[in-house]
């Protein structure tokens, strides 16, 4: 059985910590911060986005390398490699600002070879740097109920634990840098594959005859079932598709996995026809389009919808907010 360790939050709060990146997970991540008493700094392009944050508390950073001067903890969280590599290197970027003794971490879902040439200039600086991507959907963000996969030393994991299972109820040490983007790559490749064959199964029960809301139950009782299948699946159901991700994160996410794929040689199959299934459902209905909507695809070409009563237009986290722990993995001593 997994090993979970407990963890002693005594004087986490007592870092000052920079957040870049407000959008859907970003900015649930930097709600949970504030939430639980941390000193915390926020940077987005749009400042109306971080409004909130400003009201609840936070400080406001003109720049990426202001932030990271005043912080001894700089996150960030955005929507691509390219973005995030802009927001480190430019001349007001982080890593100007970054010094001896500081943390970068990088919770956004990246490419492995640029969250480790990111790495290296941090060190460079004298700085730590993690990666500590999260999984799980939005919905745990808002709860502090993440699972969380970290890529660094184990010093720096240990320095940013506490405040890591603070964002996370479970958290995971990968190994050095680049495991954590491997593994948030792979499960996301996973989910991607669930989410479109639960598109195909739930549009030919339909064109078979069949009572959604009892296709629903049934997938959701048996050896069918997945975690896709029991959120997105509802949402799906419902008609508002909304998860608050969309088309061209997924083609990003898969597309990572693809590229792993390739540089390793591995002759995937499936992976192939995924990559072309959401370029295709991109250029069909945009690439800011719901991920769940791949679906429609589908309902086009057989003319119906896929619709049941019953089922909510939106997932909630039912879980308590409450302190998270690290899991071990089998066989590993600490």
């Amino acid at each position: 059985m997994t090993i979970q360790k407990k963890i002693d939050l005594q004087g986490a709060d007592a870092m000052k910590v920079g957040f870049i990146g407000l959008g859907n997970v970003g900015g649930k991540l930097a709600g949970s911060l504030l939430r639980n008493g941390f000193d915390t700094t926020v940077r987005d392009l749009d400042k109306a986005a971080a409004q909130k944050f400003l009201d609840a508390g936070a400080g406001w950073a003109d720049s990426p390398r202001e932030l990271a001067e005043q912080c001894d903890l700089v996150i960030t969280c955005l929507p691509s490699p390219k973005i995030c590599a802009a927001v480190m290197e430019e001349p007001d970027g982080v890593l100007a600002g970054l010094g001896e003794g500081k943390i970068w971490a990088e919770m956004s879902t990246t490419d492995v070879e640029e969250v480790k040439r990111l790495a290296a200039l941090v060190e460079a600086k004298g700085a730590a740097a993690i990666e500590c991507p999260v999984s799980g959907g939005c919905p745990r963000g808002a709860t502090g109920n993440f699972s969380i996969f970290a890529g660094c030393d184990r010093s720096t994991f240990d320095r940013m634990l506490p405040l890591l299972t603070t964002l996370g109820r479970r958290v995971l040490h990968t190994g050095p840098i680049g495991t954590a983007s491997m593994l948030k790559v792979m499960t996301n490749y996973l989910a991607t594959a669930n989410l479109i064959t639960m598109g195909e199964a739930l549009v030919t029960m339909k064109a078979a005859g069949m009572d959604l809301a009892t296709t629903y139950e049934a997938i959701a009782i048996s050896s069918g079932t997945s975690f896709v299948a029991e959120t997105e699946g509802q949402v799906t159901l419902n008609g508002s598709r909304d998860i608050s991700f969309t088309m061209d994160l997924v083609s990003k996410d898969i597309g990572l996995f693809q590229d792993i794929a390739e540089r390793h040689q591995v002759p995937l199959e499936m992976s192939p026809l995924m990559v072309d299934i959401f370029k295709d459902g991109e250029a069909r209905y945009g690439p800011r389009e719901l991920s769940p909507n791949i679906i429609r695809r589908l309902e086009d070409a057989m003319g119906f919808q896929v619709l049941a009563d019953g089922f909510p237009a939106e997932m909630t986290d039912d879980e308590p907010e409450e302190p998270g722990y690290e899991v071990v993995p089998r066989g590993r001593v600490l």
